[in-house]
C-alpha cells in the first residue's frame, strides 16, 4: 500500500511540472490552431538561462525564474512576428508545421554549438531534503516545483479569465472573424498568446532543469510531452493541461513501479491512443468551442 501511495506522490509531483511545461503548447493550439512542434524549444531555452544566470550571476535558479519568464516571452512574441506568422498568412496548417519543425530543428543545433551537447543541470543544494509522513517520502524539491506549478498554471487560468487581455484572447480564439470586425489587432494577439506560452514554457524549463539533466536535444521529447497532455486533458485551457499532466505524470509513475522502469512512455502513449480514439478533444474537452 505505501508503495502505491509514493507512486501516487511522485507522479502527482512530476505531473504537476508536465503541466506548467504543456500549458503553452494547448494556449498556442487552442487560440491558433496551430501545433506548435518548437515549443520545447522554449522549455530548454528557459533552461539554458537560468544556467546562464546561476554561472555568471550566481543566482539561484527559482530566484531567476520571473526574469527567464520575461526573456522568453519576448524571445516568443518575436519569433511569432518573424517566423509563425507569416507560415500561417502565407499557406495552411501544414506549412506552420514544417516551420515550427524546421525552426526547432535549427535552433536545437545552435544551442549544441553554443552550450555543447552535454547534459547540464540546475539542481540546488537544498535538491535532498525530504521528510516522511507515514512511510511516505516527500523531498523538498518536488514539493517546491509542484507549489511553483500549480501557483503559475492558477496565473495564466486568472490572466485569461479575469484580464481584459486574456478575455480578448479567449474571445478571438472562438469567433477570430468577429473579433476582428470589433476591431481586435488579430495578429497582435496572436504574437501576445505565443509570448505567453514561452513565458510558461521557460518557467517550467526552469523546474526541468532543478529536477532533471537536460540537454539542446531534450527539447524534442519536451514538445512530444507537451502534445500528449493536451490530448489527454483537452485544448486551450489551463485545468485541461493540469489534469493531463497530472495523469501522465501518475501512469508513468505507476508503470514504473508495477511493470518496469522500461515501459512508462509505452503505457502513456498507449493511452494517448485510445484517448484521440474515443475522445479526440481530451478529457476535459476544448475549452474555444467556437469556429474561426
Amino acid at each position: 500500500m505505501v508503495h502505491l501511495v509514493q507512486s501516487l506522490v511522485d507522479g502527482l509531483m512530476q505531473g504537476s511540472v508536465l503541466s506548467l511545461a504543456a500549458v503553452g503548447f494547448s494556449l498556442i493550439f487552442g487560440v491558433m490552431g496551430v501545433v506548435n512542434l518548437s515549443h520545447g524549444i522554449m522549455v530548454i531555452l528557459g533552461a539554458y538561462i537560468a544556467l546562464l544566470a546561476k554561472q555568471f550571476l550566481g543566482l539561484d535558479a527559482l530566484v531567476a525564474l520571473p526574469f527567464v519568464a520575461v526573456l522568453c516571452f519576448l524571445a516568443s512574441y518575436g519569433y511569432d512576428r518573424i517566423i509563425v506568422h507569416p507560415a500561417i498568412r502565407r499557406s495552411n496548417l501544414l506549412s506552420s508545421l514544417l516551420v515550427t519543425y524546421g525552426a526547432a530543428l535549427v535552433i536545437q543545433n545552435v544551442f549544441t554549438l553554443a552550450f555543447s551537447p552535454d547534459f547540464q543541470s540546475l539542481r540546488p543544494a537544498y535538491a535532498n531534503a525530504h521528510f516522511r509522513l507515514g512511510g511516505v517520502v516527500f523531498n523538498s524539491l518536488d514539493l517546491i516545483s509542484l507549489a511553483a506549478s500549480l501557483i503559475l498554471i492558477a496565473l495564466l487560468s486568472l490572466v485569461l479569465n479575469r484580464l481584459p487581455i486574456g478575455r480578448v484572447i479567449k474571445a478571438t480564439a472562438e469567433q477570430s472573424l468577429a473579433a476582428r470586425l470589433c476591431g481586435v489587432d488579430i495578429d497582435r494577439i496572436y504574437a501576445i498568446t505565443f509570448g505567453l506560452a514561452g513565458a510558461f514554457a521557460g518557467a517550467a524549463g526552469v523546474l526541468i532543469g532543478m529536477l532533471y539533466p537536460f540537454s539542446p536535444a531534450s527539447q524534442e521529447q519536451w514538445t512530444i510531452y507537451g502534445f500528449a497532455v493536451v490530448v489527454l486533458g483537452g485544448i486551450g485551457s489551463a485545468s485541461g493541461a493540469l489534469f493531463g499532466g497530472l495523469l501522465l505524470g501518475i501512469i508513468s509513475t505507476l508503470t514504473t513501479q508495477f511493470i518496469g522502469a522500461a515501459y512508462p512512455n509505452a503505457m502513456a502513449f498507449l493511452v494517448l491512443v485510445l484517448m484521440l480514439v474515443i475522445r479526440p478533444n481530451g478529457i476535459l474537452g476544448n475549452a474555444f468551442s467556437g469556429s474561426r
